[in-house]
């Protein structure tokens, strides 16, 4: 089996439209399964993870490659929710087809919308199957016409439904003018079209037609004579419009009934684009993909507790051959390619060879993480990572039981690795570890295999907000530390004079004493000791930025004084100074940018100003519109679910640090309370 034999379809949509279901049936139908299981009853092959059970839907990519027709077809199954998506990110640069599953019922959602745009930047070949048309409430002309509407006239149906809602009976072939009627077995019994179907049969023929025809010349011009293009033909048209990404070709059926199923395979076969006809991906290093070599993409990593580290990759060039020994990028050593194997689900086999064209996995190599490149040594190629979108949502996190402290932070290491979505950050202003990512589901789940991957349980709450104080008035005070207890003594005294430093951050420490009223060996003693105390907060427990404090004068001992001494007469001082320097709290200012539809623009930017946001312009994006605003971080702790509910989740945002600015008496007064009972 070569290249030109294999297809890798990415199955993508919003969840609830049957990705899942579908995948199941491909199964059924190709053999793997005696019986098709069910996504309520948790036994499907590609949803095994026990999250993905308890949840019912999936939370993380799953493959199923079986074989249709003589031809390999690498199925991958991808979450529906948007707080996965990296999984799909990932998923669309191992694949060649997205195939776009939408419900008859619900018709276009937001993350097809979503998914859509992404898979357009990612370059690869898009088409639609239209599922659930068993069910009540569906509509196949609904839909087709909703599809036309959110993606454009490339939207090409080549099959319509036979009989609706309960009374589906197959699917009619607009290419070869034949129907397909289905009697609970797997695969159909060819007919005529019924008398029924036949004119919409025909109305859609003739358009299908005639897009195909508009794409080659010579097409056109017999078309034009009276000579209709052959079903060949057209398959070739519509082939080409795909690689070409102009023409997106729409089929149709049940996958719980495995109606269309067997149709939906052929079509794999027969238009799905072969790896060969995929646009390269970007390179993060060298010119181009070369014609011979190998170069493969991670494009998943995941821990499992028996195999260890699985890697999934698509190979770009060249083949794979077992214990082979591979560059690996970015991490720059060798890794020997022992335990490659094909995954179906979570059941592996092993793997001899791995051509161009085809995705595989291996396990136990730990230097590959996700967006890794394995190349053959010294060649220079690199491909460049998919782009991650930034964490939206945080938690802290930390550990039941004090003795998993060190446990978690392996965990946590790992799960990062095997998700890039995620972030970990530990925040020393606020003694906390971070974790972030792209939303409330995201975090569940990974907090779940936390437990169960790592054995750690933890427990979790919202981050602590990383004020800072700063100053707005002057002092000139003294620091005095004196201590007599018998044998030796400490004494130190510290005359400073405190003052604003014309910036929100930073500290400077000024030295203008004369005449060795302080020796020059317990200056930087007298520093650390107001950094010290400037670090423990004035008002609130928060660090102290923007100010100046200038050392002019001070007294010493020549026996009793010491580098403690004249620390803790740098403290004395601040805490001297306090009274004086009228304080106040400055907190963190994110810039954000919210996009979301022009009718729900409004009730955005009013959230946002109730928010206390500043809107700093809107702009266009497609059929989208921009807001851009600045809101402070306490705000933003909910944003995600906040703008889900305003939307209907058709928003989507990203945020990230712009600056600090003083904060308002009334959210001054409640931080301080708030640090009250913290104490």
């Amino acid at each position: 089996m070569g290249p030109d034999q294999i297809r890798n379809v990415v199955l993508v949509g919003h969840g609830g439209s049957g990705k899942t279901a579908l995948a199941e049936a491909l199964a059924h139908l190709a053999g793997l399964t005696t019986r098709m299981g069910k996504v309520e009853d948790g036994n499907t092959i590609t949803d095994f993870e026990p999250e993905e059970i308890d949840r019912q839907s999936s939370v993380a990519l799953g493959l199923l490659p079986f074989e249709w027709a003589g031809l390999k077809i690498n199925i991958i199954d991808t979450p529906g929710y948007a707080d996965f998506l990296g999984e799909v990110l990932a998923a669309l640069r191992a694949a060649d087809l997205a195939l776009f599953v939408v419900s008859a019922v619900d018709g276009v959602e937001v993350q097809t919308e979503a998914i859509w745009r992404l898979a357009e930047q990612e370059g690869i070949a898009r088409a639609v199957f239209v599922n659930k048309l068993d069910r009540e409430r569906s509509s196949h002309s609904r839909t087709l016409a909703q599809l036309k509407e959110v993606f454009g006239t490339g939207i090409a149906p080549i099959q319509v439904p036979i009989g609706a809602e309960q009374e589906l009976k197959g699917v009619a072939n607009l290419v070869g003018g034949e129907a397909y009627v289905y009697d609970g077995a797997p695969t159909a019994t060819k007919t005529d079209v019924p008398e029924a179907t036949q004119a919409l049969v025909d109305e859609l023929h003739t358009a299908l037609v005639e897009a195909v025809v508009e794409t080659d010349d010579e097409l056109l011009e017999k078309y034009f004579e009276g000579e209709e293009p052959s079903g060949d033909q057209l398959i070739a048209g519509m082939h080409r419009g795909m690689v070409e990404g102009t023409a997106f070709p729409v089929l149709c059926g049940s996958a719980t009934h495995m109606i269309g199923i067997d149709r939906l395979a052929q079509f794999l076969v027969e238009y799905g684009p072969r790896p060969s006809e995929r646009p390269a991906p970007p390179l993060a290093a060298g010119d181009a993909l070369p014609d011979d070599g190998t170069v493969a993409y991670v494009f998943k990593t995941m821990s499992d507790p028996y195999v260890g580290r699985i890697s999934l990759f698509r190979v770009f060039r060249g083949a794979i051959a077992h214990d082979a020994e591979l560059e690996v990028t970015p991490a720059g050593n060798r890794g020997r390619m022992h335990n490659v194997f094909l995954m179906r689900g979570k059941e592996h086999e092993e793997m001899d060879k791995v051509i161009a064209g085809d995705i595989a996995a291996v396990a136990k190599l730990e230097s590959l993480v996700a967006g890794s490149t394995l190349r053959d040594p010294g060649s220079g190629i690199a491909i460049e990572p998919v782009a991650i979108p930034s964490p939206v949502m945080s938690l802290a996190v930390f550990p039941r039981s004090a003795q998993d402290e060190e446990k978690l932070s392996t965990a946590l290491q790992r799960a990062a690795e095997d998700d890039p979505t995620l972030t970990v950050e530990r925040r020393a202003d606020t003694n906390q570890t971070v974790l972030a990512g792209l939303g409330d589901a995201h975090l569940e789940v990974t907090i779940a295999r936390l437990a169960r991957r790592f054995g750690v349980e933890v427990d979790t709450e919202v981050p602590k907000i990383p004020y800072r104080e700063t100053i707005r008035g002057r002092a000139d005070v003294e620091g005095k530390h004196k201590k007599q207890s018998g044998g030796r003594g400490q004494f130190g005294v510290a005359f400073v004079k405190f003052a604003p430093l014309g910036s929100p951050e930073g500290y400077e420490f000024v030295d203008e004493v004369k005449g060795g009223s302080i020796p020059r060996q317990y200056l930087p003693a007298v520093d650390k000791g107001i950094q010290e105390a400037l670090n423990r907060g004035l008002i609130a427990g928060y660090p102290v930025v923007g100010v100046q404090a200038t050392v002019y004068d001070g007294k010493y001992h020549s026996v009793d004084s010491d580098e403690m001494s004249f620390r803790m007469a740098g403290i004395q001082a601040v805490k001297a100074a306090t009274a004086g320097l009228s304080p106040t709290l400055l907190e963190p200012i994110w810039k954000v940018r919210v996009r979301v539809p022009e009718h729900l623009m409004g009730d955005v930017i009013g959230d946002l100003n109730a928010k206390r946001g500043r809107v700093l312009g809107m702009e266009a994006e497609g059929s989208m519109r921009v807001v851009t605003a600045e809101v402070p971080l306490a705000e933003m702790q909910r944003y995600s679910i906040d703008l889900r509910s305003i939307t209907s989740g058709r928003g989507s945002f990203e945020m990230e640090f712009d600056h600090y600015e003083e904060a308002p008496p009334q959210e001054v007064q409640r931080v301080i309370e708030a640090s009250k009972e913290d104490d």
